[in-house]
């Protein structure tokens, strides 16, 4: 027998044992990962068991070389984990490693204990919905208290109880056999009753802090997904918003030249089926700099046809080193329509488009300038809003950046009446490819 007030000190040991391993494993982003993963290869179950049962594995080997240190053994609890998370199979496993110290210390009844409960537990995780296990609660005594309020208006099945029941059950059969067969199986026995009960209530206890502290890091993961699919639904909603704008307008430049120049009409009609091939092809929410070029170029050669060669003119200054960044797609061509429909058209002489992109440091600067009829004077705002009657293709544009990059989006606007605008883009130069990591999470430093 171990005297009460030691068991007493133990019991609050334990829980803070069990609360300190897994918040440990609970920061670690690979155990998330192999945890989180519904189907997981022989090599990530092995690599999941790694995590969890080798240190707790050392708090038996302490237990049993420590004389009076019994807190650092959680392998009863440990097991029963394991069980309801991961099923019977390597719950058996977890549990043979686990009783391997006591076994070397003459405990010959730890394996096939721990087998048992690897089995009892596991088959029990099999036949519950995983939400019912990830929800149970180490407040036990608010547990019961909820189960009897709704049992009181209306009668019902808890799961979470009976999970609760079985714990203390398996934990006061182990109490039972410590007492039957001394220095054969441990457990933390004493004829004091109030202290036994404490020792079974705690088991359940210890069970559900680490399983209330991975469900809240399960719970955040989860909001981190959503709050991704959130960012790429809206992004493939702007991206879909932009292709049927720029048809309209095209449509409407082959429109105007159908019946005077039926000839450049059909041309058009012709580049509009290239352009149309390439927009109806799968795309990635990034593109190499040089693909966002020739898409540009695609357009540009239809407006060119539209206003003749000698009222367009086109202009790059493209820095080599930038031709292979990666930037979001459909970035230039709304831009340069801006430019074209408001900076150029009223101008009776047209003018030039600039296009450019260089390096400075860590950022990507792409700038698109017209020598146009700019914005009328108190219509430039430093805030970057667009000029009047830019529409939907320029705000689409600036609200992809804003979705990608949030607060530290670059997108400035500067305009003088009659001479022209400039619209300036900065983005980060990525580190590496755009697949491993999103621009989302790099960061972009203000010019």
């Amino acid at each position: 027998m171990i005297e009460p007030k030691l068991i007493l000190i133990t019991l609050l040991v334990k829980l803070g044992v069990a609360a300190a391993v897994s918040s440990a494993l609970a920061r670690s982003r690979v155990f998330k990962r192999l945890l989180f993963t519904e189907h997981r290869s022989l090599a990530e179950m092995l690599g999941l068991l790694a995590f969890i049962c080798i240190p707790l594995t050392l708090g038996v080997w302490v237990r049993v070389v420590v004389p009076n240190f019994f807190a650092a053994d959680i392998s009863f609890e440990t097991t029963i984990i394991l069980g309801v998370l991961l099923g019977p199979l390597p719950a058996v496993a977890g549990g043979a490693l686990l009783s391997v110290p006591a076994i070397l210390h003459h405990e010959y009844f730890a394996l096939p204990f721990n087998l048992a409960v690897a089995m009892i537990s596991g088959f029990f995780g099999t036949f519950v919905e995983p939400e019912e296990v990830w929800s149970f609660s180490p407040f036990v005594d608010l547990s019961i208290y909820r189960w009897i309020r709704r049992n009181l208006r209306k009668p019902r099945f808890d799961r979470q109880i009976l999970l609760l029941v079985l714990i203390v059950s398996m934990e006061i059969i182990r109490d039972w056999l410590a007492q039957m067969y001394p220095h054969r199986l441990f457990a933390l026995t004493t004829s004091l009753w109030p202290v036994r009960l404490a020792v079974w209530t705690c088991a359940a206890v210890v069970v559900g802090i680490p399983l209330k502290i991975w469900n809240a890091a399960r719970i955040e993961q989860k909001l981190k997904e959503q709050e991704r699919l959130l960012l790429e639904a809206r992004l493939d909603a702007l991206q879909r918003q932009i292709n049927p704008h720029f048809l309209f307008n095209t449509l409407n430049s082959i429109a105007s030249l159908v019946r005077f120049r039926p000839e450049q009409a059909r041309e058009l009609i012709v580049k509009l089926a290239n352009i149309l091939r390439a927009l109806l092809k799968e795309h990635d929410s990034y593109v190499a700099l040089s693909s966002e070029l020739a898409f540009t170029d695609d357009y540009l050669s239809i407006e060119v046809v539209r206003f003749g060669a000698e009222k367009l003119k086109v202009v790059k200054e493209i820095d080599p080193a930038t031709l292979e960044m990666q930037v979001p797609s459909m970035l230039l061509q709304p831009l340069v329509e801006n430019s074209i429909k408001h900076g150029l058209e009223p101008r009776i002489s047209g003018g030039v488009i600039t296009l450019r992109s260089r390096l400075e440091g860590a950022k990507l600067i792409i700038e698109v300038e017209d020598d146009g009829v700019g914005i009328a004077p108190g219509r430039t705002q430093s805030t970057g809003v667009l000029r009047q009657g830019t529409g939907i293709g320029m705000r689409n544009v600036r609200e992809r950046l804003e979705v990608l990059f949030g607060e530290a989006a670059r997108f400035d606007v500067s305009s003088r009446p009659g001479r022209g605008t400039k619209v300036t883009m900065v983005m980060p130069v990525p580190v590496q490819d755009p697949s491993d990591t999103p621009f989302a999470e790099r960061s972009i430093t203000r010019s």
